[in-house]
């Protein structure tokens, strides 16, 4: 499902609301195939090479800037432009770069949720995410970046998870929730699917 771009469309073709991409496609349907194909690829990459750095906003940005930067001049950088998707309206773009520099510094404030408990960690984990949701500092690929790092973050701690084998509505369901301001959801999505 396409986001809500209030009444600019900026970054896209004219009279359009398909981003201007490197393919050069002005079909929505189109573009969505081929995005979802070279994007599967990149996130399968990412994964199977694992991460060893430091969580930070860049590594993040790193992140939709190797997914995305096949289809998309600006991958990885922070929009500019408000978002809003299925109810949702995510954080305004101004302070975007600097509340996503301040959630990345919170998490290492807090070892990364590293040596807590299975529960504890799914838990914290869960707000992370959620709160990482509520950014969504990207114009596009912001679940697909957030499951790459998440799925890094709990290698990293230990544990596993494998996003292709949840069960995608349910996650979907659990972050609407979450965005609502009810966690439980989401909190249970992660305790259940980190191993």
């Amino acid at each position: 499902m396409k986001y809500t771009i209030g009444e600019h469309f900026d970054g896209c073709y004219e009279g359009t609301s398909v981003l201007i991409n490197k393919l050069g496609i002005r079909d929505d349907r189109e573009l969505e195939e081929l995005e979802s194909v070279i994007t599967t690829m990149k996130i399968t990459q990412l994964i199977e090479e694992g991460y060893d750095g430091s969580f930070t906003a860049d590594h993040y940005c790193d992140i939709n800037r190797f997914i995305m930067g096949d289809i998309y001049n600006w991958a990885g950088t922070v929009r500019t432009v408000p978002l809003a998707k299925k109810g949702t309206s995510f954080h305004s773009p101004e302070n975007l770069g600097r509340d996503l520099g301040r959630l990345f510094d919170y998490l290492n404030s807090q070892n990364c949720f590293f040596g807590l408990s299975h529960d504890e960690f799914a838990e914290n984990t869960a707000d992370f995410y959620s709160d990482l949701n509520l950014l969504h500092p990207f114009r596009e690929g912001n679940g697909r970046s957030q499951r790459v790092l998440i799925t890094q973050l709990v290698s990293r701690a230990g544990h596993s998870i494998d996003f292709s084998r949840c069960d995608k509505d349910l996650l979907m369901i659990a972050t609407i929730s979450a965005a609502q301001g009810v966690n439980d959801y989401l909190r249970q999505f992660f305790l259940s699917e980190i191993k």
